[in-house]
């Protein structure tokens, strides 16, 4: 749990000074917040934000000024409606003046109800979901792009009279590299391709039999060394299987921890990502992130930020009218299981050395 003692109040415009934001779930969800805290926290040195979130997510921030990290443990503290009034109780002394609500879901409309007894401001995002339905259903479908998710935070700030110019958010500093990252990479004249072939849904996962061979193609030409990245006791089996084939390749995957791999990835060339965190994590930094999508499509609103279009290859909509299926692409529709295949691994080459040969 992390606390500042400092206490804020309304300043004399009338803007608020101490600010709890509540996003708790998923990582690049959680990480699409940086590029507006970022420019909010530049612009406004009179605020200070808590952000209301889980603990092992704190590291997205650490490169903030005046943004700190409350734990939310939702799964044994703060669980159920006696957890959740635990969790007011927790962050009633803190003495918010204001709570911007970045989730939009019954654990925080809970907590909006307890803030209600102080009369405490509880604006909450909307984000979207007729507009969202309408993008993905099956039929009679509305294809057009949506607010983006970035913008759709800026909007909450913004009804609290905040401006905010996303157009003018600064990235992040790369970070140092610590002598454990050093030793692993084992620093060289390579330039560094980060890829992160893994998404929590099998629709937005590139095959891996098509990733091996993008990996083939940057490695045989020995200019680069390729990190990679992903989670989970199988995900880092099928890694070490990878870069296990590979002179150039090395599996990151299960030897650091968050912080660290925020340090390697703030220090790429370019990361190439699936619709999923890892994208989100690399371009807060203003690293270039290119981008494979299949059932899901970058008009839902999740494109990475500050990404040209052009870093985004899609699975073909003409033979896939339906997407995109679903925003999260967790539904994959009868006969789509194979949508990625129609991004030809060259395709993707082609665009990341375009990138690393600027």
């Amino acid at each position: 749990m992390m606390r500042n003692s400092t206490q804020y109040s309304v300043d004399k415009k009338g803007k608020y000074t101490r600010i709890l934001v509540i996003r708790l779930s998923a990582m690049g969800d959680v990480a699409m917040t940086v590029p507006v805290l970022r420019f909010l926290t530049d612009e406004s040195p009179q605020v200070q934000i808590t952000v209301l979130t889980k603990k092992a997510f704190k590291p997205i921030f650490s490169g903030l000024e005046r943004v700190e990290v409350y734990e939310a443990d939702v799964k044994n503290r703060h669980k159920g409606l006696l957890g959740l009034w635990r969790l007011y109780q927790e962050l009633k002394p803190l003495k918010f003046d204001a709570v911007v609500d970045l989730h939009n879901v019954l654990r925080s409309r809970v907590l909006k109800k307890y803030f209600a007894l102080e009369g405490i401001p509880f604006i909450q995002i909307d984000k979207g979901r007729a507009e969202k339905k309408a993008l993905t259903r099956p039929k009679n479908k509305v294809f057009k792009p949506l607010r983006t998710t970035h913008q759709r935070y800026a909007d909450v700030f913004e009804k609290l009279g905040f401006s905010i110019d996303l157009s003018k958010t600064a990235p992040q500093e790369r970070l140092q590299l610590s002598e454990k990252v050093l030793g692993l990479v084992q620093q060289d004249t390579k330039k560094w391709v980060g890829i992160a072939p893994f998404a929590a849904h099998e629709g937005k996962m590139y095959p891996l039999n098509l990733m091996k061979e993008i990996i083939q193609s940057l490695n045989k030409t020995n200019r680069y060394k390729i990190l990679l990245f992903g989670g989970g006791t199988m995900e880092v089996q099928k890694l070490q299987e990878l870069a296990n084939s590979f002179t150039n390749t090395l599996n990151m995957a299960g030897k650091l921890s968050l912080s660290e791999e925020l340090e390697l990835i703030s220090n790429l060339d370019v990361m190439l990502s699936m619709d999923s965190g890892n994208a989100h994590l690399a371009t807060n930094y203003g690293i270039p992130v290119v981008t494979l999508w299949g059932v899901t499509h970058p008009y839902t609103g999740f494109y990475p930020f500050n990404q040209p279009m052009e870093n985004a290859l899609l699975a073909d909509r003409e033979r896939y009218p339906q997407i995109p299926t679903s925003v999260y692409g967790n539904k994959v529709p009868k006969g789509y299981e194979s949508v990625m295949e129609t991004i030809a691994p060259q395709k993707v080459v082609d665009r990341l050395l375009q990138i690393l040969e600027t």
